[in-house]
């Protein structure tokens, strides 16, 4: 200030420090409002459901939705929020086999612990395990409902005794966790997925009578999601066995999808083929007849049965739920298991979701992965029938289910909506499950508490660097727990969040989102250029048009569209009829019209006379095409800088967008002598090894056809000439790796500046209650002498070369200047050639 005073922040209050006294004074401020967002409201969570799932029978559904449990009906009833509060998360729930608990995770204590409900929601909770220390995950329950099996965070998968409330663990994970696991029928075995070192899984059981856990299946394969057939004679899993790969067609390379099957393991070893040899035969008429007599005495048989199921049907009622207590556990022939194996014939594709019912397998087939568009292939759920070997559909367009204990009934997230089916081939109109009842009354300083809690234990349980950089992480939060008392906003609770995690100096420590209202932005159409008014005509014209690619639809440029016909220096006299004249903003009339075409009277003088009505489809942004003048700016300068020798290509992220410009520019300046890679303001991704894979490629032969010019090398596509990577300090994340793999991988010299040192991975664990999400740094950065690196410090660059504003105002890039001089010194100095065609061998000596 003026007056010898510095402002500044501390612990969310401003103070004034005095120079001359050297102390400071805290500023009261008071901002008069009506606290709306701290206000208790009652609000549907109907949006917010992280988990669901079905009663036994599938009578009633169960839903964990802005951290509370619901159970809803599926047509008649109410629903009932069985624990009601917004101080705690309680998620991943699961119904007892005989209907009358519900088991979920909670953080009521302080850690997360299972508990159990009433499902009438009559009763007190009651928490059934103890000490815990860290995330944890996907209650199931033994079919005896005697037991739970659930994991944590370190992949250690656990059984609890629900009774004497005490838990063993029975599997180690060692590659981070998963839910991958099945109770047999009856409960005597669970069934599990674990890793090995080569990122494969194999197929494990483990058993409860003798605490052990066989392994079943070997280290050379994927082999996954292991499933139970409930008769007890089969043991269902997924594996990736179809090696025929997917060829590009852009290069001869190959990529691998479409690749599991689904298998069944035969328990023991009198258990028959599930599908054993069919044929049609001819019979004669005497045996026809004996089948004949046969099929009505059976069905005489069957009808006496039926009958007798009747009368005792109202006695037997109560016997239901008591009939696996009284079962004894299946028995397992562990020698040999992994050979009797037969595959289920479907054929190969992306499969997950597997479950097994009586005569029937049902499972997910799962879309092909795109990188930046969506997949042609809708995931579907299906279902096989053993009995007449036919797979059909049950669910399209649904990329997950919950199965009723019964196996009757499946529940499936339909575009964004709950549907109950049958669990059969033809299950025929499905039921609407309506969330409408998933209401929860908020207290938002409740739910802002939680949030603050759980992201503290999210940092302590994932963050990659275990001893918290030498921090006290307890400290830290105790620190800054206080100043959620003073939030008053879901932002002010971002801003602390942020403070806090910002005191372990990594990157990518983020807090995103949250239960806050931000009104809609109005779309303005746009042109794909730019107005400039001549006030001595008091009329806009176009001052400049972004050529942009129609070809693509990200670089439609809507002014340049075949028969438009507008040039710089027309005239737009009117928008849809409304007259445009300089004391107007044309923005302002193009608001809200970014969805529908528009209509512009343009001329090439600033009167009406003459003037034409020209129609366009309009644009929301403007960004895709300024950024491709500038890419195409860059190329056409290295072109004419070097006589067209060497070629250019901007990577702007290593996501999809960056990929796709690599893919779209690298193959056709493949054969140039000298490529630039610039990768100045990548945002990062996770794509940057197949960038340095491709350019890593080195020429070892090469193939010349008698009626063709062109030689074609091995490998295919590999770019034979020299290499030079631009780099900067908004280069960031695996635009920070991406250089460094480059100088690594010995291709080029880097130019430009130290870019931004961020590189540890993020991952974000599943929502907070509200629905918002913090992003944990989980994965460090090692370079090949185990030390970390590049992290908070940075790639240097080979020749540092820095674009000083003076040469950006004047339209200079020095750094690419410096990248073409450096480029073209090379091929001077090492010209880098394919071979040609050689005179003709003579093999007549």
């Amino acid at each position: 200030l003026d007056d010898g005073r510095i402002v500044y922040e501390l612990n969310g209050e401003l103070q004034a420090f005095d120079i001359a006294s050297g102390k400071s004074t805290k500023i009261s401020i008071l901002v008069n409002n009506d606290g709306v967002a701290m206000r208790p409201t009652r609000t549907s969570a109907a949006k917010n459901v992280e988990h669901y799932g079905l009663s036994p029978k599938g009578k009633r559904a169960v839903f964990a939705a802005r951290g509370d449990i619901f159970s809803a009906p599926i047509e008649k009833g109410a629903t009932r929020n069985l624990t009601n509060s917004s101080r705690y998360h309680d998620k991943w729930p699961a119904w007892s086999p005989d209907g009358k608990q519900i088991a979920f995770i909670s953080d009521r204590s302080g850690e997360e612990e299972i508990y159990v409900v009433s499902q009438d929601g009559k009763g007190e909770i009651e928490q059934i395990t103890s000490n815990g220390k860290e995330m944890r995950y996907a209650p199931k329950w033994s079919p005896c409902g005697k037991k739970i099996a659930f994991t944590d965070k370190n992949g250690k998968i656990w059984v609890l005794d629900v009774e004497s409330k005490k838990a063993i663990e029975i599997a180690n994970e060692k590659d981070n966790w998963k839910t991958n696991y099945m109770w047999s029928p009856n409960g005597g075995y669970l069934a599990v997925s674990l890793s090995d070192n080569t990122g494969f899984d194999s197929i494990y059981i483990w058993s409860a009578q003798d605490k052990k856990l066989h392994r079943v299946t070997g280290p050379y394969f994927n082999e996954f999601e292991p499933a139970w057939d409930p008769s007890g004679d089969y043991l269902y899993y997924l594996s990736d066995r179809e090696f025929a790969p997917q060829i590009g067609s852009i290069e001869w390379n190959y990529l691998v999808d479409r690749e599991t099957y689904i298998y069944a393991l035969a328990l023991r070893e009198d258990v028959k083929n599930p599908f054993p040899f069919e044929s049609d035969e001819v019979k004669f008429e005497d045996e026809e007849k004996k089948d004949e007599d046969k099929d009505d005495k059976k069905s005489d048989k069957d009808k006496d049965k039926d009958k007798d199921k009747d009368k005792d049907k109202d006695k037997d009622k109560d016997k239901d739920d008591k009939k696996d207590e009284k079962k004894e556990p299946i028995k397992i022939d562990f020698d040999g298991l992994a050979e009797r194996v037969a595959r289920i014939p479907v054929g190969a594709d992306n499969y997950y979701g597997l479950e097994a019912i009586e005569g029937h397998v049902i499972y997910v087939s799962g879309s092909p992965f795109y990188y930046g568009r969506q997949s042609d292939v809708k995931s579907s759920i299906k279902i096989f029938s053993f009995e007449d070997r036919k797979e059909s559909t049950v669910v399209k367009d649904a990329r997950g289910y919950a199965l009723s204990q019964d196996g009757k009934k499946l529940l499936a997230r339909v575009n964004g909506k709950f549907k109950l089916f049958d669990a059969k081939p033809k299950p025929g109109d499905a039921k609407a499950v309506s969330t409408s009842g998933l209401m929860v009354d908020r207290v938002p300083a409740d739910e802002w508490a939680e949030i603050f809690d759980e992201v503290w234990r999210r940092f302590r349980d994932f963050f990659y660097a275990g001893n918290m950089h030498g921090y006290n992480w307890k400290q830290i939060g105790d620190r800054y727990r206080p100043l959620v008392e003073h939030v008053a906003h879901r932002a002010d609770l971002n801003y602390v969040l942020g403070e806090m995690i910002g005191e372990l100096n990594t990157s990518h420590s983020y807090i995103q989102g949250g239960d806050y209202e931000a009104p809609d932005r109005s779309k303005v159409a746009l042109l794909g250029a730019r107005f400039e008014l001549d006030a001595k005509e008091n009329r806009y014209k176009i001052a400049e048009i972004l050529k942009g690619q129609n070809e693509e639809d990200r670089y439609r440029s809507p002014v340049t569209a075949i028969g438009v016909d507008i040039n710089v220096g027309d005239y737009i006299l009117a928008i849809d009829g409304v007259d445009l004249t300089g004391d107007e903003n044309p923005y302002r009339m193009l608001r809200n019209k970014a969805d529908r075409p528009i209509e512009l009277l343009v001329n090439s003088t600033a009167k009406k006379k003459d003037a034409r009505n020209v129609t366009i489809e309009p644009i929301s942004s403007e960004r895709s095409l300024r950024y491709l003048e500038w890419v195409v700016g860059n190329r056409e300068k290295v072109a004419k800088a070097t006589d067209g020798r060497v070629g250019y290509l901007h990577v702007p992220d290593m996501g999809s967008n960056g990929i796709r410009e690599f893919i779209k520019w690298y193959y056709g300046q493949i054969k140039m002598e000298g490529l630039v890679i610039d990768v100045r303001g990548n945002g990062g991704g996770n794509v940057s090894q197949m960038l340095i894979e491709r350019l890593k490629r080195e020429l070892l032969s090469l193939d010349y056809s008698r009626n063709s010019e062109y030689a074609s090398p091995y490998p295919q596509m590999v770019f034979h000439g020299h290499l030079v990577c631009l780099l900067s300090e908004t280069s960031a994340s695996d635009g920070d790796i991406f250089p460094a793999m480059f100088r690594k991988a010995g291709l080029g010299p880097l130019i430009g500046k130290r870019s931004w040192g961020g590189v540890i991975g993020i991952s974000g664990r599943g929502p907070l209650v509200d629905g918002g999400t913090v992003y944990v740094p989980e994965y460090g950065f090692l370079n090949t002498e185990g030390e970390w690196d590049i992290e908070n410090y940075g790639v240097d660059p080979d020749i540092v070369v820095e674009n000083d504003p003076k040469s950006v105002i004047e339209g200079r890039d020095p750094q690419l200047e410096r990248g073409i001089e450096e480029i073209m010194k090379m091929i001077t100095e090492n010209p880098i050639k394919m071979p040609k065609r050689p005179a003709y061998p003579v093999k007549t000596k």
